[in-house]
């Protein structure tokens, strides 16, 4: 009995113990469930977006051209002869009709003589034969002479007439050797240097002097590549493209110091065919020249203008971002994450992207927050403020 009252001693405070210790460790279970429940939530990332919409804006494709002579003409003597002056300034602006070269005149002086007299002899002989054609003709009614000697008066009268045609043949002949003598500018504009110089035998049509080279009005000529003919042509065909016709452009000048040219050049020329070596089309615009900006030989970005391109979509530069596979935009789908969008961006509009290719109308594309985002993140997307700083997280690609 004794023995019994001790174990029960010694049970009741083992129990009390347990029982407290159970308390505690359901007593700590909520505090730990509220602890964790506790943690904030991840906060979606807020994203600045621009509705991509069409609209109509001028299509003006650039490409470099070169600059030449509206008419480069080669001076070449007429006559073989002596040459015994240069009559020009070298390398300066000469007008119509300007004295270039004097070929020695003195042999062509003679030679002008010389048919002179021919022609003297010719009409004498013309008034012999006159004569003697009309002493015979009444006599052979008498028939005091035979119908030969009709024919023969008759003969020789024509024979007359025509050595002095011959005469007068080589006095045009050697007239004009003699005017060509002082070699005149057919045009004007700027001179190139001289060839030769005093003293210098020089042939008839073979040795070139010099060229002239007018330069008011210039061409500039343009080589259109194959590929963009096809693409543009496609884009008429489609209608995305408004084309007035070929020779309705229009050109535009940038000096390659970025000047811009201040007169407009009207496209004149259109080569019908491709050139073989370089794949490309010959275009010629003809502009204005009248201070001389534009010299032969001349570098230059030509803009041709007066198609209009009527579907046309632009973004904002910082929209555009650079990859591995070339220039992508990120959109945020339907479904309020991030996707990537491949973007074939071509020309630079003010500060906005010509988008060719890549997206459509309604797509909204991010323009703010790029640094916060991934493919297949949930963002929060709001309208773009284009009044707001730029961000520094975008950086715009240059176009493929």
């Amino acid at each position: 009995m004794e023995h019994m009252m001790t174990q029960k001693r010694i049970n009741r405070p083992t129990c009390s113990m347990l029982g407290l210790i159970l308390t505690l460790g359901l007593a700590g279970l909520p505090g730990c469930k509220q602890e964790a429940g506790s943690a904030p939530a991840q906060q979606v990332p807020q994203v600045e977006v621009v509705t991509v919409t069409t609209t109509t804006i001028p299509d003006e494709p650039e490409f470099i051209g070169q600059a030449e002579a509206s008419r480069p003409v080669e001076i070449r003597s007429q006559v073989t002869g002596l040459l015994k002056a240069v009559l020009y300034p070298e390398g300066r602006d000469v007008k119509k009709g300007d004295r270039l070269y004097q070929i020695d005149p003195v042999p062509f002086q003679a030679a002008v003589a010389m048919a002179k007299a021919k022609i003297a002899e010719g009409e004498a002989r013309v008034v012999q034969a006159q004569q003697n054609l009309a002493r015979v003709k009444p006599l052979l009614a008498e028939q005091a002479v035979s119908q030969k000697d009709v024919d023969d008066a008759v003969a020789g009268d024509l024979a007359a007439n025509a050595l002095l045609q011959g005469a007068k043949a080589e006095l045009t002949k050697a007239q004009f050797d003699l005017n060509n003598t002082l070699i005149t500018a057919p045009i004007g504009g700027l001179s190139e240097r001289s060839r030769y110089y005093e003293g210098r035998l020089v042939s008839a049509q073979t040795d070139l002097l010099t060229v002239l080279h007018r330069v008011d009005p210039m061409y500039v000529v343009v080589s259109v590549p194959e590929t963009f003919i096809l693409k543009r042509r496609r884009d008429i065909e489609s209608k995305k493209i408004t084309h007035p016709g070929v020779y309705q452009l229009r050109g535009r000048l940038t000096l390659m110091d970025d000047t811009v040219y201040p007169y407009e050049g009207i496209l004149d020329l259109l080569e019908p065919g491709l050139r073989t070596e370089t794949g490309s089309r010959q275009t010629r615009i003809t502009f204005p020249n009248p201070k001389r900006t534009l010299l032969p030989g001349q570098f230059v970005k030509v803009r041709f203008t007066g198609d209009t391109n009527t579907d046309a979509i632009l973004i904002p530069q910082r929209a555009v971002l650079q990859g591995p596979q070339g220039p992508f935009v990120f959109v945020v789908g339907q479904d309020e994450k991030i996707g990537i969008r491949d973007v074939a961006a071509s020309d630079w509009k003010g500060d906005q992207w010509l988008i060719d290719s890549g997206l459509k109308a309604g797509d909204r594309v991010v323009v703010n927050g790029l640094m916060k985002i991934g493919p297949g993140a949930p963002v929060n997307a709001v309208p773009w403020n284009p009044a707001s700083s730029p961000s520094a997280d975008s950086v715009p690609a240059a176009p493929q």
